[in-house]
């Protein structure tokens, strides 16, 4: 009998040891489900930053998103059409690639513009099956015209267009990707560059990409050449087209970083180090091509310019230990306003801890402590002067984008910058590190703020900067099967 008990008992302490831990791992399971569908302005909680509350916001119709946008009418100065496909293709090289093009090819067509002219970009989806958009990476466009899909638009389906109009508000290197899927499509070729400057005789545009683990300069690997004649300034454009920060720079001559993310440096100072250059940055470089030759070398990848003596190659080798650093290069200038008297105050806090995202186990990125969608919405109302100070405990890098905006660094890991104006719209926060940035928020809409370590974000490391009394009639998820990350 007193087995029998023992038996009785045994059971109920292992059923009870056992829903001990079912029930809350049922919990957290359930509490991470994302909906199907979801309004993006609608997710997370709101953080005010310390400014005044806006829930007067939800008594008043608010502002569309379709509402800001680029000009409606108006003859364009640049008007081209891009067809996006799923398809095998040759890198310039001549190695085959199952992804995306753009026009058939990939990196896709240059766009060139100057500061004022009215772009119009149609952009047809012949056969991405997944939808695609266009974001214009870098560029602060209205916000209709951000091409974020369940946020500023729909994906182009199938057989789909959109048209995409703004004026070209500021020069520099740019660069266009789906933000549909854009983990995937992205990494397959979906992109292209885009420069807002007159052309110059000495320009090189030198976009980087990984395919299949080839890495490319302009979609060749090994070594290009660019024919830019000894004695003539070069201007070499670089944009990190990629998943994580490179390493770039010049190597047989100094050289200059004279824009960063399409923002001039003041005061620019011959270097010989390499520049560390985020997922989705851009740096230009700029150096007088000596008679020898030199070479943009960005890893196993590089690109010759000038041709040294009897057709000899520029130098070779690789780039020096020491990095650029942009908290003290350069020298100081106005930034047209003061941080010291900031509206809102925010922290974006990254770390990342196990449990559920949308059902699935995992070890997940983290906002604040909290899990993608129950993240911060930072608030802001048109014209506020914002300070973020973002913190990285996640233990990776992250190249962090604000969409629509471009931001100031004030200090690293308390280390106030001495050096020029250093404006990011895509900042590399390492592991253990701490910025301090700061934006006038005067570009009104529903904005992305993001790691453009696309995966990243696509596993919730992915916010909203959010104006006051702006909605959105987009939704991700449902039937329109928008996917953003």
């Amino acid at each position: 009998m007193a087995d029998v008990k023992n038996r009785r008992w045994g059971r109920l302490v292992a059923l009870g040891v056992t829903l001990a831990v079912l029930v809350p791992l049922g919990y957290l399971w359930a509490t991470s489900l994302v909906p199907g569908e979801y309004n993006p302005a609608e997710m997370g909680y709101a953080d005010h930053g310390g400014g005044p509350s806006m829930d007067h916001e939800h008594h008043h119709p608010g502002m569309s998103v379709d509402d800001l946008a680029g000009p409606k009418t108006g003859t364009p100065n640049v008007d081209v059409t891009l067809v996006a496909r799923k398809q095998k293709f040759q890198l310039a090289s001549g190695e085959t690639i199952d992804g995306y093009t753009v026009n058939g090819t990939s990196p896709g067509p240059l766009i060139r513009a100057r500061v004022g002219d009215l772009v119009q970009v149609t952009f047809v989806n012949e056969s991405v099956k997944d939808g695609a958009t266009l974001h214009w990476h870098g560029i602060d466009v209205p916000n209709a015209e951000d091409g974020v899909a369940g946020v500023t638009q729909d994906a182009v389906p199938v057989g789909g267009k959109h048209v995409y109009r703004f004026k070209a508000p500021e020069a520099g290197t740019y660069w266009y990707h789906s933000h549909q899927v854009s983990s995937d499509e992205v990494k397959g070729g979906l992109f292209g560059p885009i420069v807002i400057a007159s052309p110059s005789p000495g320009e090189v545009v030198a976009a980087i990409h990984t395919y299949d683990g080839k890495r490319t300069i302009n979609g060749r690997t090994g070594t290009g050449r660019a024919d830019v004649p000894a004695g003539t300034t070069a201007r070499v454009r670089v944009i990190n087209t990629d998943n994580a920060i490179l390493r770039v720079g010049l190597i047989g001559t100094p050289y200059r970083v004279v824009a960063v993310d399409g923002r001039d440096v003041h005061g620019p100072t011959a270097v010989t180090a390499a520049y560390p250059l985020p997922a989705g940055g851009r740096v230009d470089l700029e150096a007088v091509v000596p008679a020898g030759g030199m070479r943009l070398v960005a890893g196993t990848s590089a690109l010759s310019l000038g041709i040294g003596p009897a057709g000899a190659e520029p130098p070779g080798g690789d780039l020096p230990g020491d990095s650029v650093d942009l908290l003290k290069y350069g020298t100081p200038a106005p930034i047209g306003f003061d941080p010291a008297k900031a509206d809102r105050n925010f922290e974006y806090r990254i770390g990342r801890r196990p449990g559920f995202l949308d059902g699935m186990p995992g070890l997940w990125w983290t906002i604040n402590g909290h899990k993608f969608p129950d993240v911060p919405m930072y608030m802001v109302a048109e014209g506020d002067v914002v300070r973020m100070k973002i913190s990285n405990t996640s233990g990776q890098a992250h190249p962090m984008h604000l969409h629509g905006h471009h931001a100031v660094v004030l200090s690293r890991n308390g280390i106030a910058a001495t050096g020029s104006p250093w404006w990011v719209d895509t900042l590399e926060v390492g592991n253990k590190e701490t910025y301090e940035i700061a934006f006038v928020a005067d570009n009104p809409g529903l904005w992305m703020d993001h790691c453009h370590n696309l995966p990243h974000a696509s596993e919730g490391l992915m916010t909203h900067l959010m104006y006051e009394g702006v909605t959105t009639p987009y939704r991700v998820g449902g039937d329109s099967h928008n996917e953003p990350e």
